[in-house]
């Protein structure tokens, strides 16, 4: 509901006594533009007897009038910036013409010394502005007196430029700031010893020990939202070294998405030691299908459900069906999203893919265009111990959902795969696998309208049963932290990144492709664990202690999310690859599942691993040997 515009009392005192200052400072400056032109006073007196009354209405209206349109007076002088000192001087120049024109057309004044005119103009500008940065400099003065210095952090900032530029702009003209900017560090030769806004760049960021020591700061302050992994591992090193607390300021993702501004200071967190790009959208392609559509999302209460669907309400769907099994996750994303997508209509449902009968009136009563799949079980481990689950859970409910799908009427399906899939040494990444086989069977039939596609990804940083949650829970405890293996690594990506490249792949898909998103280079475990450690102010090995416990049942020493290289091709987005297709018997797949769902009622390990064998021939298990 809009509100009501209302012009306060006080709004239209402060516009007044604006319009009053202006026009006190045009007639006066006007009066010593003829004392200036004329030194000679018995001259210049002469003419302001003669001229000075007939004209100084029109002159005054000349330049309230450019005054009024450019806006002169809506603002706050104690907030003037060069921004407003433009269009201050683009009001002075229009006011500088029509005066002319007013005199010497209006009032036919052809014999008016016209030099009057430019020295009133330059009179008029620096006056003015010099009163409106006065207001600001005095008011920041008084403030910082009130608010107190010693109040303030003194605080070393990490970088020199864009966004080390606006923060300090920022920092020194909020008087509420808990933060004084005391000198920068940046590694470019050409900015050593230049300042930003009165603040010197002290050395370069190696030199970050010694100017600390040299300054005692309070706190450090990364402002380098555009820096890689190994800048900001790099960088961390250092502030540790220097044993002062540090912080950050928000990714360059995050910033170009407007979630916040670079101004917005906080703890360092896990997604920081990732350095990731932001992601360019094509948001036309995105809008395309997702605009005003009904939208369905399985898994919703799920670190990718859920960030899926604030990804999508920035696409503007007019339904957004959040599904999900377990209903306090879904209540939660959906009290989340509630305050964020105002204009989208979100529906929780909780329930079961593996109830066909439930997923059909579900899509019957709601018919959703677009189906985001990202239900699933996905905890290796778990899915060991009962393989039976992974695949009543993994592979048949994504079967029952894509049934439900084709009766009625979805457009587009969408589903959520896995880096494990490639190659799969456990019953989750087979599982996956098998229903990469189905999504690509479905899109073969072509039976249908709709748009079957997969997405392949990595691990999510800091989702639910992840490694970073786990690293926090026993850094918290006081150690040790588990690593299994001193040489395992993994592919990570933040959950924003994830799920905007879901979106975008989902609008490139024409039928049956495994998008594989590009997940950047590996991470050793043993090096995450160390820079969690250092994070939260321990040295790794001395405070907390590192353990090994080797490799669990089902992982891999290294994952294969087939990235680049062979099997893959390049698309329109350089983020996102395409994996070769595989030649599916769409009739034979069919019947393979239908045995392995008996297999799979009995709950026998080996007897399952061995039917999922022959539709997954890649598939290498401990139980197979």
């Amino acid at each position: 509901m809009m509100r009501k515009f209302r012009f306060h009392p006080g709004r239209r005192m402060r516009v007044t006594s604006k319009i009053i200052t202006d026009i006190f400072i045009v007639i006066i400056t006007y009066y010593f533009a003829f004392i200036l032109r004329f030194l000679d006073v018995g001259i210049a007196g002469i003419w302001l007897q003669k001229v000075f009354a007939r004209t100084i209405i029109v002159v005054a209206i000349a330049y309230l009038a450019p005054f009024t349109f450019f806006g002169l007076h809506r603002g706050f002088w104690r907030y003037s910036s060069v921004h407003d000192l433009i269009q201050l001087f683009k009001a002075v120049a229009v006011g500088f013409l029509l005066s002319v024109a007013g005199v010497t057309y209006l009032l036919g004044m052809h014999e008016f010394p016209r030099s009057i005119f430019p020295i009133h103009a330059m009179l008029c500008f620096f006056t003015l502005g010099g009163v409106r940065l006065s207001t600001r400099l005095i008011r920041e003065t008084i403030s910082g007196r009130i608010t107190g210095e010693s109040k303030r952090k003194r605080a070393i900032i990490i970088g020199a430029g864009n966004a080390s530029e606006n923060l300090v702009r920022e920092l020194l003209r909020d008087p509420t700031s808990q933060y004084e900017p005391i000198a920068l560090v940046d590694d470019d030769p050409a900015k050593q010893g230049r300042e930003i806004h009165g603040v010197r760049v002290a050395g370069t960021i190696d030199d970050l020990p010694r100017i600390s020591q040299e300054l005692a700061p309070d706190e450090l302050i990364m402002a380098v939202p555009s820096a890689t992994r190994h800048e900001i591992k790099r960088i961390m090193d250092l502030c540790h070294a220097t044993g002062k607390q540090f912080k950050t300021t928000p990714s360059l993702m995050d910033i170009v998405s407007e979630r916040v501004s670079v101004t917005h200071i906080r703890e360092v967190e896990p997604g920081d030691l990732l350095g990731r790009e932001k992601v360019d959208l094509s948001v036309e392609k995105i809008a395309g299908y997702v605009n005003d559509a009904t939208i369905l999302v399985t898994g919703a209460g799920g670190t990718i459900g859920s960030e899926l669907c604030a990804q999508l309400g920035c696409f503007g769907p007019a339904r957004l069906i959040m599904l999900g099994r377990g209903e306090f996750s879904i209540h939660k994303a959906e009290r989340r999203l509630r305050s964020q997508l105002e204009n989208t209509e979100l529906l929780p449902v909780i329930a079961d893919i593996r109830d066909k009968n439930r997923l059909k009136r579900i899509m019957k009563e709601y018919k959703p265009i677009v189906i985001f799949h990202a239900a699933a079980h996905k905890h290796v481990g778990l899915m060991e111990l009962c393989p039976d689950e992974a695949v009543l859970n993994n592979v048949y409910g994504t079967r029952n959902l894509i049934e439900a799908s084709k009766e009625s009427g979805v457009r587009r399906f969408v589903m959520i795969s896995t880096d494990k899939a490639v190659n799969p040494t456990s019953f989750m990444g087979a599982t996956k696998r098998i229903c990469e086989l189905i999504v690509e069977a479905e899109a073969q039939l072509n039976d249908s309208d709709m748009t079957f596609s997969s997405v392949r990804f990595g691990n999510v940083l800091e989702s639910r049963g992840s490694v970073v949650p786990i690293f926090r829970d026993q850094i918290a405890a006081g150690g040790p932290v588990t690593v299994t293996d001193p040489e395992v690594s993994r592919f990570f990506m933040t959950t924003s990144e994830a799920a905007q490249l879901v979106i975008q792949a989902g609008g490139m898909a024409k039928g049956g492709e495994i998008f594989v998103l590009d997940m950047g280079e590996p991470v050793k475990i043993i090096d995450l664990a160390r820079d969690l450690i250092r994070l939260y102010g321990y040295e790794p090995e001395r405070d907390i202690e590192i353990k090994f416990i080797g490799l669990a049942p089902g992982e891999k020493l290294h994952e294969e999310p087939l990235s680049g290289g062979k099997g893959t091709h390049s698309t329109e987005h350089p983020k996102i690859l395409l994996a070769e297709p595989d030649k599916v018997n769409a009739k034979k797949l069919s019947e393979q599942l239908e045995e392995l769902h008996r297999v799979a009622g009995h709950g026998k390990p080996a007897e399952i691993a061995r039917k999922i064998k022959e539709i997954v021939p890649e598939f290498q298990h401990r139980l197979l040997e």
